[in-house]
């Protein structure tokens, strides 16, 4: 590296070449050395993957087990309290979440039980996180519910209530191969809530399925997409679908589950026409029911800290609704829609229905992607505020397995869940041991307790689901603060609410995804370009419209452009340097012609006249600065596009006898410089590497222009 005082630049050397500096002093880098081939590296790492050893086999059964790694070190005296103690405070807060969330999923209850007695073992055997809580979550069971509705339509099955007590009997039926073209068999042997699990079930394995090669082909980036504001957007929009879906169980309504794009819409006014046959006794039932769960809810927000372990208030609620029902004869005296049997006991194991899978396939994309973005970055957020560290990709492969296994034992889709996990927690879990205890508190209701929540009310599941709806809900309060840190965030979270809500789920998240790419390309067609000043007593160059007190070096101008320079900003960067310069090199040189031509005919008239010598004087005027410094510390990249608009840039300007130089450049720019043969021979094209390096050096070549010149 040459050593000089003011003047840096930097010459890029090709190997094997020589440099050929000019009058200045420069710094010349010698790039390192080019990768291998794709070809060797394939072979490589086809090597490294196909090789097998003892210790290799180990540690890929210990990291796709990680209970193998934890499990031996478990701390007794350590963990076991709190382990069991949060297990036990989740399984109680689970049981009504899973028996109302079933309600959305268009189950029957017995069925939520079984998703999250299975995901609770499963994550214990395949996570790696210790807090987080895998279990039923409301808006992929409103995902599959829309599914299960759907397909119960093609089907033929109408959408009244199947009758309580057939279930089991329905159920076992399934174990019996069912010929797929023998259409009336099938339905003699599936009642509606059979064929609804056999949706559910078999969305959730395809899903699961999905999750599982995401992990596989190491293809977790997809969640990139979806940020925090889309993903808060989303939820919110779909708690509104949500709260939709269950305000029928609140009123005591019996109308069909509209599904689709406008559902909310169409939800509503099938309520208000149907309004005059609310049931009173369902409604003074959920009037109450909110009035004991949120003040309770908000008392335990508030008190938390002091608290150790939350009110089990929506397990009260459930028993105390439950035996008011029950001695009330409230289904038998006023008509209110209960629960009905729910059975013991597991059923066989069976497959998903293979011959569904075209027509759920498509759906459980998105149900995929949601229930794996929410679980890793879950995962992580505890993970990081607790000092460990969680594998991304196990946890896609944790979470799809939570989804394929238990599709063979009549369950569907889960995911972490935001609102258990902070309970979790906070009544003291260490390990995921918490997770086992809260399967075995959900065991011991399915063995004994589930067939008592027979006279249960629905409208009291519906309560249940709505009242935890709040934490999602309250994210329009924190708009303001959002719109205060990022316009667009705030833009982007709107739309994909909104679209959410009002469109369809599906849509919805496509949509949100869709508009906060663009917002991202949108943000870099038009971004800030800045003229910069020096910072006195410094090397700092700073924007002229952001700081006062800033300094311009003259016959200099310094332009930053704060955006990959690629096809979609071309023009952009161009009219943008045009504006902040003053000069367009385009009309400088047409003025100068027709300035030429009109001299040119003043001549033929009169040569020596005094106008010709006015014109004369207009085509010598010079400019007001001869260097314009590019700072190009936020270009990322350049495409084929961005090298030719600098070509052109340098081109234009030269011919008006203006120099453009480059500064902060990367090594990607650089080299893309290089192979777009940016530096043309005899041209003096430089790179600096730093701005206030390119200004000394204009000023030094200025000076020795006029040096020259006065000589």
């Amino acid at each position: 590296m040459a050593e000089f005082n003011h003047v840096h630049s930097v010459t890029e050397v090709p190997e094997g070449g020589d440099a050929k500096p000019s009058f200045h002093h420069g710094i010349f880098l010698e790039p390192q050395e080019k990768k291998r081939s794709m070809k060797a590296l394939v072979v490589k790492q086809a090597k490294k993957t196909c090789s097998c050893t003892p210790a290799k086999v180990k540690d890929y059964v210990f990291s796709f087990f990680p209970v193998l790694q934890w499990l031996p070190k478990y701390n007794l005296r350590e963990y076991l309290l709190g382990d069991i103690m949060s297990g036990v405070i989740v399984g109680v807060l689970l049981v009504p979440q899973s028996i109302a969330y079933s309600l959305l999923a268009g189950q029957e209850p017995i069925y939520g039980l079984y998703t999250s007695f299975f995901a609770g073992i499963i994550y214990f055997i395949f996570g790696t996180s210790r807090h987080i809580s895998v279990g039923i979550f409301g808006v992929l069971c409103l995902m599959v519910g829309q599914v299960v509705d759907r397909e119960i339509q093609r089907a033929g099955y109408d959408l009244e209530p199947a009758a309580p007590g057939v279930l089991m009997d329905a159920a076992a039926y399934l174990n019996t191969t069912i010929s797929p073209t023998n259409q009336t068999l099938h339905k003699l042997l599936c009642d509606k809530s059979c064929y609804a699990i056999t949706v559910g079930a078999t969305m959730t394995f395809i899903a699961g399925v999905y999750q599982v090669a995401m992990g596989f082909f190491q293809v977790g980036f997809v969640s990139v997409y979806l940020s925090d504001s889309l993903l808060s957007g989303f939820v919110t929009g779909a708690s509104f679908t949500i709260l939709t879906s269950q305000a029928k169980y609140l009123l005591g309504l019996d109308i069909p589950r509209t599904s689709g794009i406008g559902s909310l819409i169409s939800t509503w006014i099938n309520i208000f026409r149907n309004i005059h046959k609310t049931n009173i006794c369902d409604l003074i039932t959920s009037f109450l029911c909110f009035l004991v769960l949120i003040p309770t809810k908000e008392l335990n927000e508030y008190f938390k800290s002091r608290l150790k372990a939350p009110i089990p208030v929506e397990l009260v609620v459930i028993v105390a609704a439950t035996l008011a029902s029950h001695f009330g004869k409230l289904k038998e005296t006023y008509g209110s829609s209960v629960a009905g049997h729910i059975p013991t006991g597991f059923l066989p194991p069976h497959p998903p229905d293979w011959n569904l899978i075209p027509n759920v396939a498509l759906d459980a994309i998105p149900i995929a992607i949601i229930g794996f973005a929410i679980t890793v970055s879950l995962s992580e957020m505890f993970a990081k505020k607790h000092g460990y560290s969680v594998k991304a990709n196990q946890e896609m492969y944790a979470i799809g397995f939570c989804n394929i296994i238990p599709s063979f034992f009549y369950c569907f889709t889960t995911s972490a869940a935001l609102a258990k996990t902070l309970v979790k927690e906070s009544t003291g879990c260490r390990t995921q041991m918490s997770g086992m205890v809260t399967s075995l508190v959900i065991l011991l209701v399915l063995l004994v307790i589930a067939p008592l929540f027979y006279s249960l009310q629905k409208c009291v599941l519906a309560v249940i689901t709505i009242v935890n709806l709040r934490g999602a809900l309250r994210k329009f309060r924190d708009l303001p603060k959002m719109w205060h840190l990022s316009r667009v965030d705030t833009v982007i979270w709107l739309v994909t609410m909104a679209a959410s809500a009002f469109i369809s789920t599906e849509i919805g998240l496509l949509v949100g995804v869709c508009f906060s790419m663009l917002c991202v390309i949108f943000r870099t067609q038009r971004p800030e370009a800045p003229l910069l000043g020096w910072v006195a007593e410094s090397e700092t160059y700073e924007s002229l419209s952001a700081y006062k007190n800033l300094q311009t070096k003259p016959g200099i101008v310094v332009f930053r452009f704060e955006a990959p320079l690629y096809y979609i900003n071309k023009e952009c960067f161009k009219s943008t340097l045009y504006k902040q310069t003053g000069v367009n090199p385009a009309w400088v040189k047409a003025a100068k012609k027709k300035a030429a031509k009109r001299m040119l005919k003043e001549k033929e008239v009169d040569s020596g006249s005094n106008q010709t010598n006015i014109s004369v004087d207009f085509v010598s005027e010079p400019l007001e600065f001869h260097t314009i410094v590019i700072d190009c510390c936020a270009v990322q990249f350049l495409d084929t596009a961005g090298i030719r608009t600098l070509k052109e840039v340098c081109k234009d300007y030269g011919e008006i006898d203006v120099q453009v130089l480059l500064a902060q450049c990367n090594p990607s720019v650089r080299s893309s410089l290089v192979r777009g043969e940016f530096f043309k021979e005899g041209e003096d094209h430089l790179l600096f590497h730093s701005v206030h390096q390119a200004v000394d050096f204009a000023l030094g070549a200025q000076g020795h222009c006029g040096t020259n010149a006065s000589k």
